[in-house]
């Protein structure tokens, strides 16, 4: 069995040098593509609102994340505060947009790391990470001394930075990206963020290059690779085709993806009419028989079970 990909930066040094040149980018931040450009060091604050320290709103054993994340023991979910998107129809807007949590140092969030491994998770699944990547990373250099040894997940709704990312190299081994939009119109309404399908693709592409298809031991648990999410919104804002055409054509036919069903109106999605009223499920059927139809095939197995008792 393979160790996380973080050990052997422990071992050669590697994995201080990245948190060290990280915490950097917080001076004049640049961490994500939102370049606010103001001294979390000194407290200052952008589009995140998150400023030296992280945020945390939760940390929990998770089973009900993907199925090659959840396994027997559960996925060791760390939520953190904020994002760097802000969705306007965000399911967890409490957390996203009105900032509920708590401050946590270096110790605090690597003990949580290291609690969630001693109930069983079989991952640490760092929930919305994109704006606190420098404290992942000098947690995570905590944590690794103090006898971390699951494989850390990525879980990430896709705008970040490839600079960012490749901090991330030898460090993070599954990334768990959505794929939300790929139209810069519908990007710029409901994200404030026009860039987003370019950012989301150059993002995918920078994480399977580090880290390949998803790959999962005898227990069918996943210990390394890329898990891409597509959530189906209503009248196919999503441009589901689009997504999995790139995938399929630019990634991998071998990408594992999850196609949710889960959208359902939420925070400020009543201001949009096009995005109040839940999902269908007779769209999120036509959704997988087009992933399907453009060679994506590796779909979560949830998918399947549901699909089986049409």
């Amino acid at each position: 069995m393979s160790e996380p990909a973080y050990l052997n930066s422990l071992r050669e040094g590697a994995l201080e040098d990245k948190a060290l040149k990280a915490r950097e980018l917080l001076k004049d931040c640049t961490v994500c593509p939102r370049d606010c450009h103001v001294n979390r060091l000194m407290g200052e604050t952008g589009f995140c609102g998150t400023g030296e320290r992280a945020i945390v709103s939760s940390a929990n054993p998770h089973f009900g994340e993907e199925s090659p994340l959840v396994g027997t023991g559960g996925s060791g979910t760390i939520f953190f505060t904020s994002c760097n998107l802000k969705c306007i129809f965000c399911q967890n807007f409490e957390i996203s947009h009105l900032n509920e949590g708590e401050e946590v140092d270096t110790p605090v969030l690597g003990k949580l790391m290291v609690g969630l491994q001693r109930l069983g998770c079989h991952n640490i699944n760092f929930v919305t990470p994109s704006h606190v990547v420098p404290q992942i990373l000098d947690a995570v250099h905590w944590a690794a001394q103090n006898g971390l040894r699951v494989p850390l997940v990525y879980n990430t709704g896709g705008y970040d930075l490839v600079e960012t990312l490749k901090l991330l190299e030898g460090v993070v081994d599954i990334y768990m990206p959505d794929i939300k939009f790929m139209d810069p119109t519908v990007s710029q309404e409901l994200m404030a963020a026009p860039d987003y399908p370019d950012v989301v693709r150059a993002a995918v592409r920078e994480m399977h290059r580090q880290v390949g298809d998803l790959q999962t031991n005898d227990q069918g648990v996943a210990t390394r690779g890329l898990l891409v999410r597509h959530l189906v919104m209503p009248d196919d804002l999503a441009e589901t085709r689009k997504t999995m055409r790139f995938l399929a054509t630019e990634i991998s036919r071998n990408t594992y993806v999850n196609i949710m069903d889960q959208y359902r109106p939420c925070g400020r999605a009543y201001e949009r009419p096009e995005i109040d009223r839940s999902v269908t499920r007779d769209e999120w059927l036509w959704a997988i028989d087009v992933a399907r139809e453009e060679g994506i095939e590796r779909l979560d197995q949830r998918a399947g079970y549901r699909l089986r008792f049409v």
